[in-house]
């Protein structure tokens, strides 16, 4: 438990209180990779400056448990390690040794998988491959027990997690009267182990209302559980207060406790090993990438879990900093100590991702540390969030970045404000001045970087040039979609919509998802044109579509048929499609999605232009 304090007034961040914060409340952190990492030569350092063990530095900022995952055996044939942090039994009970000198308790996040296990990949491991369900369940229930009495033995456990973001699937079965019996072997492992350690299952992406259907689900098949779980990322997953809301209602509709399992925030657009971030573009994001905005997220996710009555917040990974900058001798240490997301070792059994994208860390720049292991003032949130805390000076924060979109006839004109954005997360519109040499040379469709200055400080209006678009809610940005006909259908627990979030620009993209293979179409049929060329345009991310996955738009007309295909590239790699075509006046312009189980991704801005 935090000791009571008054606010801090003389801080090095600002913390809005989080009203009825109890005492008790949970302040974790994921810190599974840290042996790792620690391996590798990453050293960490207190905020005076001197070296010191980040489990110590932790508690010192409020930190008070500790969440570990746990696969069953991340090794190939030869006893080389996936990567992750090489997330064994033996890992998380030298954790746990560590957390029990600082009296943190340990919440042990079962996969039940070799390998990350998240909702769009959920393989068995090696050892319970070709088992029925009732050897799987047996096996999963001896290795559940097993495995805790090791790490109990080493540091206290207070939570176990039957399962990591199990929307869709769990241990290779996607059926849940399949999944409950899994669950249920999970949870009497636990209960024969330690009657009084929390029982909770876990998922993610509050968004869609999905929750209760998985609440209902957990109580139709008599899932023996305690706490309902959530991964929150506000990039991808709504507003706190969406969040507060869905939880709200399995708490007080089903009786279960509830939690915030993951989250996290960049505090820079910077990638510090080489390897690439998975989240880098702050446009269009709820925070400003910056330390001050990352302070904001977390404090907000915890005062939404607070209003829902949650148990805590787990922050994600906040110590997996680069090994080093140089990409060559970071391989070398994510191959040999399991240091990055993935070793190439881990090709095998997960050819798909491991096989082509290992390597290092993807969230250097959502760590709750600098690139060289120090620090950052928004790890005290932890600590401030009860009671509060404010500088002595509200420093300017932030100056993001403008987007411009305008018709080619139109006058060039730019916004004589920008808005400043402080460390309190206030804003104010102060004058820009644009360099009118780059403004005056804008002439012809296309896409500009216009350099401006305010306050001092350099600013960028991104402008695009465009003709008029034809299309009507290109951009998805109307909830009106009376205009677009879908075609297809998702199971119960799919969607094809509209969605406030991923997207290229604006605030919509629209979005498709499900747990069965997905073959969808979207129309709009546009008339009244000239009759001439034109030119059809829209972009796509997404990932996880299968080798035989088909994504394209198309143009059809009285006078044919044309096709451009684009790939799922990945979250936020938007990949652009172009149709060049004639027509007499009418054309219908569409969409086509075929993908695999668990595909998904995100359509915007849809283009007609004539040329």
């Amino acid at each position: 438990m935090l000791a009571a304090c008054s606010k801090n007034n003389n801080a090095d961040i600002y913390v809005e209180a989080v009203p009825n914060l109890p005492g008790n409340f949970m302040h974790g952190v994921d810190l599974s990779t840290i042996i790792a990492l620690e391996n590798s030569g990453v050293k960490f350092y207190g905020f005076d400056g001197k070296e010191q063990d980040i489990f110590k530095i932790l508690s010192k900022a409020g930190v008070n448990y500790i969440r570990v995952r746990v696969w069953n055996d991340p090794f190939d044939a030869e006893g080389q390690g996936y990567g992750g942090g090489n997330c064994d039994v033996k890992n998380a009970a030298a954790i746990a040794a560590r957390a029990k000198k600082q009296g943190m308790k340990l919440f042990v996040d079962f996969h039940y998988s070799d390998f990350w296990a998240d909702p769009s990949k959920q393989m068995a491991p090696k050892a319970w491959a070709g088992m029925d369900i009732e050897q799987k369940a047996a096996a999963l229930e001896q290795f559940t027990f097993d495995a805790l009495k090791e790490i109990g033995q080493h540091g206290p456990i207070g939570m176990v997690q039957l399962g990591n973001e199990t929307n869709n699937a769990m241990c290779g079965e996607n059926k849940w009267i399949n999944i409950s019996a899994l669950m249920n072997a999970g949870a009497k492992a636990v209960r024969q182990y330690n009657k009084n350690i929390k029982v909770a299952v876990h998922f993610t992406d509050p968004q869609h209302g999905r929750y209760v259907n998985f609440a209902q689900y957990l109580k139709n098949f008599n899932v023996d559980y305690d706490v309902f779980a959530s991964s929150y990322y506000p990039y991808w997953h709504g507003t706190p207060e969406n969040l507060t809301a869905q939880l709200t209602m399995v708490r007080e509709r089903y009786g279960k406790e509830v939690l915030i399992a993951e989250t996290a925030y960049a505090y820079t657009e910077e990638d510090g090993d080489a390897f690439g971030n998975i989240v880098s573009d702050p446009r269009g994001q709820m925070y400003p990438f910056s330390i001050y905005g990352q302070a904001r997220s977390l404090r907000n996710v915890i005062a939404a879990a607070a209003n829902a009555g949650a148990l805590g917040v787990f922050y994600w990974e906040p110590a997996w900093i680069p090994v080093g900058a140089d990409y060559d001798a970071n391989r070398v240490k994510w191959e040999q100590f399991g240091s990055g997301w993935a070793a190439s070792y881990a090709s095998d059994y997960d050819p798909r991702d491991a096989g082509v994208w290992y390597g290092g860390s993807g969230v250097d720049n959502q760590a709750l540390f600098d690139f060289n292991g120090h620090p950052l003032p928004s790890l005290n949130v932890f600590k401030y969030a009860k009671n509060g805390a404010s500088m002595r000076e509200n420093i300017i924060d932030t100056i993001p970045d403008i987007e411009v979109v305008q018709l080619r006839t139109a006058p060039r004109v730019l916004p004589e404000t920008v808005n400043v954005v402080y460390a309190d997360g206030s804003e104010q519109a102060v004058p820009v001045t644009w360099n009118t040499t780059q403004l005056d040379a804008v002439n012809t469709i296309g896409d500009y970087v216009i350099d401006g200055t305010t306050s001092g400080t350099a600013v960028k209006c991104y402008l695009s040039i465009e003709e008029k678009n034809h299309i009507t809610n290109g951009g998805f940005e109307d909830r009106d979609m009376s205009m677009w006909k879908i075609s297809g259908s998702v199971s119960r627990e799919g969607h094809i919509e509209r969605r406030t979030s991923d997207a290229r620009s604006g605030e919509a993209s629209f979005h498709f998802w499900d747990s069965e293979p997905l073959n969808f179409t979207v129309t709009q049929d546009i008339t009244g044109l000239d009759s001439g060329t034109y030119m059809l345009s829209a972009y796509l991310h997404g990932d996880n579509g299968g080798p035989n996955a088909e994504c394209f738009i198309f143009t059809q007309t009285d006078l044919g048929y044309k096709r451009a295909d684009i790939e799922l590239a990945g979250y936020k790699n938007f990949q652009q499609a172009v149709i060049h075509f004639e027509t007499d006046k009418s054309v219908t312009v569409g969409l086509t999605v075929k993908c695999a189980a668990g595909g998904w991704g995100g359509w915007d801005d849809f283009k007609l232009f004539r040329q």
